[in-house]
């Protein structure tokens, strides 16, 4: 995305998920990040990777840093708060802190903590269930 698009000092928004060998596997992701760019159009959202994909988070939030975000929002595209959640996020934000002290961060919950996420979820799993005459 062309950072001209954004306004001085634009947030953004990081779509953090695991990362996999399959390249498909990212489809989902990126999806997610074309909607949200839609809705909040003044956001600079990026999706980023743990691991086996790019960027990383630590270089997500360098070109985040790099453009202008003042604050910057790890989003995990992670279903439950595991491993990767409680240890490894925190820990690479930290280091993102000691390299951008003017950039403020936020780290979101995942998305299974939210009775938003579980109640579309749960809607799109009983029209399924509906339609395989069940």
């Amino acid at each position: 995305m062309n950072d001209e698009t954004f306004p001085n000092d634009p947030d953004s928004l990081i779509l953090f998920a695991h990362g996999a060998r399959d390249p498909e596997w990212r489809g989902p992701v990126d999806a997610l990040a074309r909607r949200l760019r839609s809705v909040l159009p003044a956001t600079r959202v990026e999706p980023a990777f743990l691991e086996r994909m790019s960027p990383t988070l630590i270089e997500a939030i360098d070109a985040a840093a790099a453009a202008g975000s003042r604050r910057v929002v790890v989003a995990p595209v992670f279903w439950a708060p595991g491993g990767h959640l409680k240890n490894d996020v925190p820990a690479l934000v930290d280091e993102a802190r000691r390299r951008h002290a003017g950039v403020r961060f936020e780290i979101w919950p995942a998305l299974g903590q939210s009775d938003a996420v579980l109640d579309g979820i749960t809607e799109a799993y009983a029209v399924l269930w509906k339609r395989s005459g069940a």
